[in-house]
C-alpha cells in the first residue's frame, strides 16, 4: 500500500519546518526521478533536518526534492517502514542494506 499523502512537500528548511511534524512515523524521501530513501524516526521534522545538516549522509548525493511521511507508531512504525521500502525499492535502502 502506498504512502497515504501522494503530493511531496519541497525537501528544503523552511518547508521541512512547516509541513513536517515533531512526531514518530514513516517517511520518503524523492527526487525528480526515483524514491531515494524510506525511513523511520520518533521525529520526522528532526530527521529531515538532520539530513539537510549533514551533506555527506549518502541520500543527500542524490539531490532530494520532496518528502512525504505518516504518523504511526509503536511496532507498526517498523513495520510500515519495511512495507514501502519493499514496494518502493529506494535507492539509498537498497545500497546501503539498511537503514540510514
Amino acid at each position: 500500500m502506498p504512502f497515504s499523502e501522494r503530493i511531496p512537500h519541497p525537501f528544503k528548511t523552511d518547508a521541512i519546518r512547516v509541513y513536517a511534524p515533531d512526531a514518530e512515523g514513516v517517511y520518503g524521501i524523492s527526487n525528480a526521478r526515483e524514491w531515494i530513501f524510506i525511513g523511520q524516526t520518533d521525529s520526522i521534522q528532526k530527521a529531515h533536518l538532520a539530513h539537510l545538516e549533514n551533506a555527506s549522509v549518502s541520500l543527500m548525493k542524490w539531490k532530494p526534492t520532496g518528502f512525504v511521511y505518516e504518523l504511526c507508531s509503536g511496532d507498526f512504525r517498523s513495520a510500515r517502514q519495511d512495507r514501502l521500502v519493499q514496494e518502493y525499492e529506494p535507492t539509498c535502502n537498497r545500497s546501503a542494506g539498511r537503514r540510514l
